[in-house]
């Protein structure tokens, strides 16, 4: 076998993975969206972001227990003259990531607005994560934790701060929702072959879906604690913030 033929296979096996979920990155303009998700993608922070026009699209691979995920990142603009074309790029999303600012209240208050669309039109197992962007300049906070601890409990949605300068925690909020979709898929409440789950099997999955064995996703339970607390390790047991 050539060389170039043993570089395609390697090249084939690393690209393999167990579950491809739709993810919407969502909320008002200004709040680091874009920041978050490319240090989320990248592993850097982004210099002179410009707002998004649109929605622009990223992935990444990631790693829960032994299963590997292929994350797909739909980027939507937070200003109203594009929410017309944003949100139909919410239909069969498995995963939400709604940011707000912490030094911006408004984009606090808007939050009701955002994940209703989000409930009416991505998938009905949809996951939430609310995300408090910007805990770097804690000098400037219009929103407490608390706060917003409360109105995601109130959701039902899962909630952490981040700093997609210093990426705290930036990997956090797409690793959780991943986590709560396996556990999901685990104990049968949704199903990757319906239609419109935001989920499907990858080549890996497939290759065993005639296995007796069980999912497994390694050490994926834990009590919520507070977000300035909250470590990756804490979700994946040995996973850095590089690429997986």
């Amino acid at each position: 076998m050539a060389i170039d033929d043993y570089e395609a296979d390697a090249t084939e096996l690393l690209e393999t993975y167990d579950f491809l979920m739709k993810y919407i990155v969502i909320g008002e303009a200004g709040t680091g969206k874009s920041c978050l998700l490319h240090h989320f993608t990248h592993n850097s922070f982004k210099d002179h972001s410009q707002h998004t026009i649109g929605v622009e699209f990223s992935s990444r691979m990631v790693r829960l227990g032994e299963k590997r995920i292929k994350l797909q990142l739909w980027d939507t603009a937070g200003q109203e003259r594009f929410r017309s074309v944003t949100r139909s790029y919410y239909r069969g999303a498995a995963g939400a990531v709604l940011v707000y600012d912490i030094t911006d209240r408004a984009s606090f208050l808007s939050l009701p607005r955002w994940l209703a669309d989000a409930r009416a039109l991505a998938s009905p197992d949809l996951v939430v994560v609310l995300v408090g962007n910007k805990s770097d300049r804690e000098d400037e906070r219009q929103v407490e934790w608390a706060e917003a601890n409360r109105w995601a409990a109130e959701n039902s949605i899962h909630f952490l701060e981040t700093s997609s300068l210093t990426g705290d925690n930036v990997e956090a909020p797409f690793l959780m929702a991943a986590r709560s979709i396996l556990l999901a898929i685990e104990s049968g409440t949704l199903n990757p072959e319906k239609a419109g789950s935001g989920v499907s099997y990858g080549d890996r999955a497939l290759r065993r879906v005639n296995s007796s064995s069980h999912l497994s996703f390694g050490s994926l339970s834990g009590r919520r604690r507070r977000s300035t607390g909250f470590k990756l390790k804490d979700l994946v047991p040995g996973t850095g913030r590089g690429c997986c």
